[in-house]
């Protein structure tokens, strides 16, 4: 019985440590924030949209990844893990989905457009 409690602390702290890892790599911002950062420079911008729903409208010089897609992870293979990575969805479920997955991919600052693009677009 012992050991059964020892094994379940055990598990619960390390889940705990993995969820404080991501939450250290990702920042959310505010729709102004966000523009401010992306706009007129040379950033890794990622609408994890699908394709649908970035063909009707996403923010300029973004790259659609669709989190849905088989094969999410693979497709930032050439991102740059030690440059941050601004990532978005319609309303921010989807991009805080990623936000954990690219930080368990070892992407060490990643920001999250808060409400997505909904809350962008409404915000302009």
């Amino acid at each position: 019985m012992k050991k059964l409690i020892f094994l379940i602390l055990l598990v619960s702290f390390s889940c705990k440590d993995q969820g404080k890892k991501a939450a250290d790599h990702l920042t959310i911002l505010s729709p102004s924030s966000f523009k401010e950062d992306v706009s007129d420079k040379k950033v890794q911008l990622v609408d994890v949209r699908t394709a649908e729903e970035f063909e009707e409208g996403h923010i300029e010089k973004a790259v659609n990844i669709d989190f849905l897609a088989e094969g999410f992870d693979e497709k930032f293979d050439n991102f740059h893990k030690d440059q941050p990575i601004y990532i978005y969805c319609r309303s921010g479920n989807r991009s805080g989905k990623a936000a954990k997955i690219l930080s368990e991919m070892g992407f060490e600052t990643i920001y999250d457009l808060e409400g997505g693009y909904l809350n962008f677009e409404k915000n302009q």
